[in-house]
């Protein structure tokens, strides 16, 4: 292994110019635990601001629609400024554009803790989104250029580990921060936490961090036209199901919106190809999806992410409204999946650099066996011990979800060029921010459908939400067996590529 980090220097008028740093070993994990921290603290405020929206009607009097943009308008601009970001860090400086958004994030949240108001809360959680998206893609392309080999399927173990934790234990934290800061003031302790993590995380990065290219002669490349067609697209597509409550008072006319999404989306990708065609720098290089490992991975992760989140969300659901649990407790119930997953997530990172795609196979299975037993818990185990039932068997997705997200990551970025690393990172983290609207929107539509259609029967509370959870535990299950036959194709393409390799060599 060499004590340099893989950065190349491409070819003139291609890319900008870039310089060889020499690393040390503890200086590049140095970086990364910098990077895999921030990550962290990006994701947390994905789920942990959730449990505060009671805190917060309570507060402004806030109505549905408001309460449900200071959560959606975070997730949709965070994915629209992933994949152009992405594309910036890879130009330019991945550094310059991480303490950028780190910056602005942290900022934003002190915007947050002191907002007046849910007008003033609504535009810092959309300034936060913004910020997300600008650090999150600058954090894979770090990570892809500091790290090769098993190396790198360590780095990206620890990766996911963090992500794995900060996405089951966000619920749990926020719980317990609303609670120390009581009902009226603890939903600004969520966003409060945020500046003494982001100065020292700033401190830290502006240290530790490596500049990693110098700046270019040549002006920054962006695809302007690219840019407002992928914005539309990606608009269109993550509203209708980002403002899908399940509630009877849901516009149906929102999923005219899928209509205009095909209609720019093609767009998007006609311009592309011709704009790549005339020796141009696309926005997305369509390319990357003929790399199948690459197209493989992110199919899969998407089809991951559209399933998990929503686990734990029926799952707290139900706990609070159909068994009376506090949030605390109900978020509680997950923290053995994260800590599961976090030693998983290691374990997978080394394993997945021998065994290779088989472990994501199992690892799928084993949160296919999670969500059977979180299914039958509910149904058939006495009330009063289903909380404990749950947490065991979250035990057993966590380490499943361990063995899929960090080796899939690894698996996903093997053969996709350095220089494209934040780019193709950030593609994969808007399939994954994508897969949670759509997850978490068809969930909704089935556990409150249910609910509304039962009550309407006259069954009592607690069987209408047991069959509430049951029906949208479905999707769940769907959406992660899909996953798991993309994880058997992926295998069965990678076999025959290997057997072939071996026939070309004894021929």
């Amino acid at each position: 292994m060499t004590d340099r980090s893989e950065i190349r220097r491409p070819p003139t008028g291609a890319h900008p110019v870039t310089r060889d740093i020499p690393l040390t070993p503890a200086r590049r994990w140095r970086a990364f635990w910098v990077c895999v921290a921030v990550a962290g603290i990006t994701i947390l405020d994905l789920s942990k601001v959730n449990v505060a929206l009671p805190s917060i009607e309570s507060a402004f009097g806030s109505g549905s629609t408001e309460l449900q943009l200071i959560v959606s308008g975070y997730v949709l601009t965070f994915g629209l400024f992933l994949v152009p970001m992405g594309r910036i860090g890879d130009q330019r400086s991945r550094r310059a554009l991480f303490l950028i958004g780190l910056s602005v994030f942290t900022l934003a949240s002190v915007g947050c803790a002191l907002a007046p108001n849910t007008t003033v809360l609504l535009v810092c959680r959309l300034v936060q989104g913004m910020a997300a998206g600008t650090q999150m893609p600058q954090v894979i392309g770090l990570i892809q250029q500091l790290f090769q080999g098993k190396e790198r399927g360590r780095a990206f173990g620890l990766f996911g580990a963090t992500i794995g934790v900060a996405t089951a234990f966000g619920p749990t934290l926020g719980g317990l921060l609303i609670a120390l800061g009581g009902a009226a003031d603890g939903w600004r302790w969520i966003f409060w936490m945020n500046l003494p993590l982001g100065v020292i995380a700033i401190a830290l990065a502006v240290w530790m961090l490596p500049a990693t290219r110098e700046r270019s002669a040549r002006r920054l490349a962006l695809d302007p036209v690219g840019v407002l067609l992928f914005g539309a697209a990606i608009v269109a597509l993550m509203w209708p199901f980002l403002f899908t409550t399940g509630s009877s008072g849901d516009d149906p006319n929102r999923w005219w919106l899928l209509v205009v999404f095909v209609l720019f989306a093609a767009g998007f990708v006609a311009w592309e190809r011709r704009y790549a065609a005339n020796g141009r720098h696309p926005l997305v290089p369509l390319e990357l999806f003929s790399i199948a490992s690459y197209r493989n991975g992110t199919l899969l992760q998407t089809a991951y992410f559209t399933a998990v989140p929503s686990m734990f969300l029926l799952t707290t659901l139900y706990l609070q409204d159909g068994l009376g649990l506090a949030a605390l407790f109900a978020g509680m119930v997950t923290i053995g999946f994260a800590l599961a997953s976090a030693v998983a997530s290691w374990f997978g990172g080394i394993l997945v650099t021998r065994y290779g795609r088989p472990v994501v196979v199992l690892g799928l299975a084993l949160v296919l066996v999670c969500v059977g037993g979180l299914v039958i818990t509910a149904l058939y185990v006495d009330d009063a011990i289903t909380p404990f039932v749950m947490a065991g068997v979250m035990l057993v997705g966590g380490i499943g979800g361990g063995l899929v997200i960090s080796p899939n990551q690894t698996l996903t970025l093997a053969d996709i060029p350095v220089r494209q690393g934040g780019l193709a990172g950030s593609v994969g983290q808007l399939g994954q921010r994508i897969g949670s609207a759509v997850g978490t929107a068809v969930a909704l539509a089935l556990f409150y459908a249910t609910v509304y259609r039962e009550q309407d029967t006259g069954p009592a509370d607690a069987v209408v939400y047991h069959d509430a959870y049951g029906f949208g535990m479905v999707s769940v299950g769907i959406f992660l067996a899909l996953a798991f036959v993309l994880a058997v194709i992926d295998l069965g393409q990678r076999l025959r590529r290997q057997e072939s390799t071996m026939e070309d060599a004894e021929g």
